[in-house]
């Protein structure tokens, strides 16, 4: 059965996107602050940088790690988090996840410029772009998972809107032991959650909190 599914990083007092995003930094100047731990990790390392000499830390963060990967059938995310707002205007413009992402599978990027034509990547990954509502495209991502799960990007903006509608089955936060006093808050407007998700939580030795809601 397709679960909805959200993983996100979040620092200690509640924000989970960084500030001063650029082309040549896009994803900002706190992000490393916020996914060291997760960095660190072997399984992070190996089905990212493709390292298969072991080297990462294989603790409580890499189980969570590992479970990030697995499962996953489709993928939605907000333009932002594709990259569109760099190059908005550049029809050749592919993102700034490389010739080869992460994903592995269709990911439908929201964005009010659409229709624009798919693009497909190495490695299985397909970006399709929409516009319809959310409820539709989560729709149509759940028929394209055949089974497995739909995976809920991000950015932050994105996953609020999605976890308003009461659209996410389980959600992830990796909460960094760090203040960043900046960026997008993860909580507003969501007042309650713990009501209709039973709560988890479990610290790694490094510190990070692994936080699960899962309905």
């Amino acid at each position: 059965m397709t679960r909805v599914r959200l993983d996100m990083f979040v620092s200690l007092d509640g924000y989970t996107s960084v500030a001063d995003e650029a082309a040549d930094n896009p994803m900002g100047d706190d992000w490393e602050r916020l996914t060291a731990a997760y960095v660190a990790t072997r399984t992070f390392r190996q089905r990212i940088f493709g390292d298969t000499s072991g080297a990462g830390t294989t603790g409580v963060d890499d189980t969570y790690a590992a479970a990030f990967f697995e499962g996953v059938g489709a993928e939605i995310m907000g333009a932002a988090m594709f990259g569109l707002h760099a190059f908005p205007d550049n029809p050749e413009w592919q993102g700034w996840w490389g010739d080869e992402p992460p994903f592995g599978t269709p990911v439908y990027v929201l964005t009010h410029t659409a229709p624009r034509p798919a693009i497909p990547m190495q490695g299985g990954t397909k970006f399709h772009f929409r516009s319809g509502a959310i409820e539709e495209v989560l729709a149509e991502a759940t028929e394209t998972a055949g089974g497995k799960d739909v995976r809920i990007g991000g950015g932050a903006r994105t996953a609020r809107e999605f976890l308003r509608a009461g659209l996410v089955d389980h959600v992830h936060l990796m909460v960094a032991p760090v203040v960043l006093g900046r960026g997008d808050r993860l909580w507003d407007d969501l007042r309650g959650l713990e009501s209709t998700h039973k709560v988890t939580t479990e610290t790694a030795e490094s510190g990070t909190t692994h936080v699960t809601f899962t309905r």
